[in-house]
């Protein structure tokens, strides 16, 4: 991601729904194994820090069993109706978030930066701490880097938030800041510690097919700021590499994440829009990073078709600044067969087939 010398491409994913190895068991997947190991992934998605969310959580309940779904009370403590198999995105039925009552009440003593359970100590953190900063750690690390955006549309919920923005700006300002100040704090509380990531991640899903889920005007306004504070307490401490997970169509968001700081895009899907990492490089430069971007969809569309976009992907992996993965999670609609194709192909055109990659397919890794 530094444009550096390297011998080949990291080989990573984005992961599974849920539902797609044990579908695949059906079709000759191993029962039991882990997927990393199977298909001789690169390590990936190291995390550490510590806790940035609501703290106490919300009880998790069952309130309903319907059958096929349940209503549940989640731990962001939004009351959902969810399928038990392939049950996708959760659909909202209430909100406990709705006004700046509930935020008071509910929400706000739940966002303390200070709370000791945020910030551990003892033995058990000492022994995290030894790990993370050993000096012949063989793996990446990731810190979370919080989220302004998303958390506060899964608790409002999508059209309550849209609102709000609106109806009570100082409201949301003040989510938005006391959500960076808990970031801010945890962050300065790890790093302080030692552990030196080679990234910080970031997640915000706040866009869909059409463009961003907040004008490109209030971002700038109200959250950008906010990023910045962030993204300059990570580069005190040497992290300058700072990806952020949102999906949907992000051509007008980019640039401004791109000026608050936040300098890799990720996964790049892309959708009915035609997103494309490739086209990413020749509007931004050298200057974004980015992670993804390998059409799920082409999974589903066999050998030739994956082959042709492995290589048509080539010449950006090579130029550096681009870790290639599918642009989201791998679906049960791709066969078991074509997604281990593509493992293999990826690693002999992206790996270049050197001798320190995991081998594919094969128990025990």
């Amino acid at each position: 991601m530094h444009y550096q010398p390297r011998d080949r491409s990291p080989i990573m994913d984005f992961g599974f729904w849920d539902e797609t190895l044990p579908i695949w068991q059906e079709q000759c997947y191993p029962a039991g194994v882990d997927p990393d190991l199977f298909f001789g992934m690169d390590p990936q998605w190291r995390m550490c820090g510590c806790i940035m969310g609501l703290w106490p959580p919300f009880p998790g309940l069952q309130l309903v069993d319907e059958g096929e779904t349940e209503i549940v009370q989640q731990a962001d403590g939004v009351i959902v109706q969810r399928g038990k198999f392939l049950g996708s995105i959760p659909r909202h039925l209430r909100h406990t978030l709705v006004d700046r009552d509930s935020w008071n009440a509910f929400y706000k003593p739940r966002l303390r930066a200070d709370d000791p359970l945020r910030l551990p100590s003892g033995p058990a953190w000492e022994m995290q701490l030894a790990e993370w900063t050993r000096p012949d750690r063989d793996y990446p690390l990731f810190i979370e880097a919080g989220s302004l955006y998303g958390v506060a549309r899964n608790w409002f919920g999508l059209e309550r938030i849209s609102e709000i923005m609106y109806d009570d700006r100082p409201l949301f300002e003040e989510i938005v800041e006391t959500l960076a100040d808990v970031v801010i704090t945890v962050l300065e509380y790890v790093l302080g510690a030692g552990v030196r990531p080679e990234a910080a991640s970031m997640w915000e899903d706040m866009a869909y097919s059409g463009g961003p889920l907040m004008s490109p005007k209030l971002f700038k306004q109200i959250l950008v700021p906010h990023y910045k504070r962030i993204t300059a307490t990570l580069n005190k401490y040497g992290v300058d590499i700072v990806f952020l997970d949102c999906d949907g169509n992000i051509d007008l968001l980019a640039p401004l994440w791109l000026e608050a700081g936040v300098n890799t895009m990720f996964p790049i899907e892309v959708g009915k829009w035609k997103a494309d990492p490739i086209e990413f490089r020749r509007r931004y430069g050298k200057e974004m990073r980015l992670m993804g971007g390998f059409d799920k969809h082409i999974l589903m569309q066999g050998k030739d078709a994956i082959a042709r976009e492995i290589e048509r992907l080539a010449p950006l992996v090579e130029e550096g600044g681009y870790i290639p993965t599918p642009d989201h999670r791998v679906p049960p609609d791709v066969k078991f067969e074509d997604y281990l194709f593509y493992v293999k192909e990826a690693k002999r055109v992206w790996g270049k087939g050197l001798d320190n990659l995991k081998p594919t397919g094969v128990i025990g890794g």
